[in-house]
């Protein structure tokens, strides 16, 4: 069901996705994580959409990733990392034009940041493996955990399951 609220809050971000990509200010990472390059290594591993969102914490356009269709079982993966962050099990359609989910995968998935941009206190959501930007989560999700974790698209990869095979 869209709400008003549902409405107003993607409004405000594709706004900001649209008009100054890579311009959020999240609070600068621990820089602990276990997978580390130099900034010119991961503008060689990563495409530039990618590099502007995991590195510099940018936000995607809103209905632009290909994992906003993917329903298939398996798991999101970090692009930067290929570190397992959500289950197919756990992804919902929030409406907001990015791929959502209502839990990570586990406790070490994904680690927070306050995000004080936008004029508004938020939770923003990085990768544990690389510190690489992800989205944010919110209170306003479904009535298994509360939670939303809006992701951005191009800062996962999409890991199909593998059939299990009868014998």
């Amino acid at each position: 069901m869209v709400t008003r609220r549902l409405v107003l809050i993607a409004g405000g971000a594709a706004f900001t996705a649209w008009f100054a990509p890579g311009r959020l200010a999240v609070a600068a990472s621990t820089g602990t994580s276990p997978v580390t390059h130099t900034d010119a290594e991961w503008r060689q591993l990563l495409t530039p959409a990618q590099y502007a969102v995991l590195r510099q914490n940018a936000t995607e356009r809103p209905f632009s990733s290909p994992l906003l269709g993917e329903h298939r079982p398996g798991i999101f993966a970090c692009a930067g990392c290929d570190r397992g962050l959500f289950s197919s099990e756990t992804k919902f359609n929030s409406g907001t034009g990015w791929p959502s989910f209502w839990a990570p995968l586990n406790d070490d998935a994904i680690g927070t940041t306050k995000d004080t941009s936008l004029g508004m206190a938020r939770t923003a959501m990085h990768c544990a493996g690389c510190d690489g930007h992800l989205g944010h989560v919110f209170n306003d999700g479904p009535p298994v955990t509360g939670l939303r974790y809006c992701m951005n698209g191009i800062a996962m990869k999409f890991k199909p399951a593998i059939a299990q095979q009868g014998g």
